[in-house]
């Protein structure tokens, strides 16, 4: 059981969350937090065999196209490489029902409304994310296990959420980035673990420490100004993405 001291910690924390989100709803009113639709992503379907497709999920109550973010940052940063054969997008943490029907879309060749078995083994699909987009990776690999569909690479930054340590065993390649500093803020997941140890490989679990370690946060939101914990610094750390990309190119190059 948790001590006081812990208890009234993450009090606290749940009630600025809590704050941010309703003051952030106010101000950007109900038409900028319309739910994200399929007719939102840019990739044409289905997609010609080989190519991959590389889904980012975005943190907190952050819209799918939110520019400032690093997710999006980082997917549009892949997108200006123009890669053959890759298709990118980003999807908020709370439609993982639509990333679903994009993969079903993109690799339905037969255009029957399902995955065959044929159709399902041929996915070449990665997913990235950060904070609640994190444990958005891991639920997603775990819904489109029994369908069949293999994830080349699952990368969870800084995760936050229930029982996304165990990587499912349909993914081929996990990696995991995550600080520990913060105490009265949000830590990430500390380590990533195989279902399967046999078919996925944990290609690491890296740590970053931002005590006294500056990143612009200039993108930030108010109250990530404000606060300027290691959960924010993290998720605008020019190092984790650079790592981040370095996995998914070697990825793709296969």
């Amino acid at each position: 059981m948790a001590s006081p001291k812990k208890f009234r910690a993450k009090l606290w924390l749940w009630i600025v969350l809590l704050v941010i989100v309703a003051s952030t709803a106010a101000k950007v009113g109900p038409t900028a937090l319309a739910p994200q639709k399929l007719s939102d992503f840019t990739t044409p379907t289905p997609i010609p065999e080989a190519d991959t497709l590389i889904i980012g999920f975005l943190g907190g109550w952050e819209k799918w196209d939110e520019p400032k973010r690093g997710v999006r940052k980082f997917a549009l940063r892949l997108r200006a490489k123009n890669l053959p054969g890759v298709h990118i997008e980003t999807v908020e943490n709370h439609r993982r029902e639509i990333a679903v029907e994009l993969v079903k879309k993109s690799f339905d060749r037969n255009g029957d409304g399902t995955l065959s078995e044929e159709e399902a083994g041929s996915v070449r699909v990665i997913l990235f994310g950060q904070s609640f987009g994190g444990a958005a990776v891991n639920k997603l690999c775990k819904e489109l296990k029994p369908l069949g569909v293999p994830v080349l690479l699952a990368v969870q930054i800084d995760s936050v959420g229930v029982d996304d340590a165990e990587v499912p065993s349909n993914v081929r390649r996990a990696a995991n980035f995550f600080q520990r500093d913060d105490y009265f803020f949000i830590r990430g997941e500390r380590e990533l673990r195989a279902e399967d140890a046999a078919r996925t490989k944990i290609l690491g679990n890296y740590k970053y420490n931002y005590r006294g370690k500056k990143v612009d946060l200039s993108d930030g939101r108010w109250y990530q100004k404000i606060f300027r914990n290691a959960h924010v610094k993290i998720e605008q750390d020019p190092d984790v993405w650079a790592k981040v990309a370095e996995l998914i190119l070697a990825e793709i190059r296969k």
